[in-house]
């Protein structure tokens, strides 16, 4: 953490806006009023220079992006925006000019990806350095707890959690529940072989890639974590993403798949359409209930 990381962390900054923030944390001032009045928005400072400021209310919530960022970096693979300076509040990052969708990166992108999962990671359930174990995947807590076997880690900290969370918020019915833990009881069988911890993205969906107008593939936004890779593939495939078909070519170019791997899609999917049945409702509750019945063939 540099001393620009650490300017005012005990300032009372409640009302403070994006442009007083992102002066305030890069040490420069601020050339125009912020675009947007939500987070993040876009700020641009002297000489120039745009940047995008985040503010996270949830306490860890910016350290958690903040290291998951940093982490995601030091892998040297994928690329992710620079953090610039950040507070536990605030956090304001280089802004990154985006483009179309290119095919030629595509191919690329998948190489990266591949080497970021490489990279590896201590145990499944690992934070990033300096990241909290209590953490986030969008606007939903997000615990990391390490663990050495996957099928269990998974059940445990990325599953049955979210179930519990929708049968208390009532999108999913007590019954509906046993069906997640079917799954779970079987999940040593359905994971394929095993694998080492992969360091993960964490919420890889396509709003989280930018496609750059230089045609590099940037990633935002991490919920950054030790655990399978083909999670974070199965993340990317459950929302959509363009010339899937070239990413996926570019990955198994670097860092070939395990066998059936296209049969275990639905397998990873759970935990991502749990934590949008617990934020966003029944929609996706039936959706993951979907997923679930057809790992277990009924």
């Amino acid at each position: 953490m540099d001393n620009r990381d650490e300017a005012a962390g005990n300032r009372d900054d409640a009302h403070e806006d994006p442009g007083r923030a992102a002066s305030r944390l890069t040490g420069r001032p601020v050339a125009g009023a912020p675009v947007g009045s939500g987070s993040p928005a876009e700020v641009t400072l002297d000489g120039g220079v745009r940047v995008m400021v985040k503010r996270g209310d949830a306490p860890g919530a910016v350290r958690a992006e903040v290291a998951g960022l940093r982490w995601l970096a030091a892998a040297h693979a994928v690329r992710v925006p620079e953090v610039l300076g950040h507070d536990e509040r605030w956090m304001v990052t280089e802004r990154v000019p985006t483009g179309r969708p290119d095919p030629d990166a595509a191919m690329p992108f998948g190489q990266s990806l591949a080497a970021l999962h490489t990279a590896g990671a201590s145990d499944f359930g690992a934070p990033p350095p300096d990241g909290p174990e209590d953490a986030f995947i969008g606007l939903a807590p997000m615990r990391n707890t390490p663990g050495t076997d996957w099928p269990r880690w998974y059940a445990e900290h990325r599953v049955l959690p979210y179930v519990r969370g929708a049968v208390d918020r009532g999108t999913l019915r007590s019954r509906e529940a046993e069906v997640f833990e079917r799954v779970c009881a079987r999940l040593p069988e359905l994971a394929g072989p095993a694998e080492p911890p992969a360091r993960l993205h964490g919420d890889l969906w396509n709003g989280n890639v930018l496609w750059g107008a230089d045609g590099e593939v940037r990633l935002i936004d991490p919920a950054a974590h030790g655990g399978h890779r083909e999670t974070d593939l199965a993340m990317l495939q459950l929302f959509g993403c363009p010339h899937l078909d070239r990413v996926l070519a570019g990955y198994e170019e670097r860092a070939p798949l395990a066998g059936g791997w296209q049969d275990r899609v639905g397998v990873h999917q759970l935990f991502p359409l749990l934590v949008h049945a617990v934020l966003f409702g029944r929609g996706y509750a039936e959706q993951a209930l979907g997923v679930a019945r057809s790992a277990l063939g009924v």
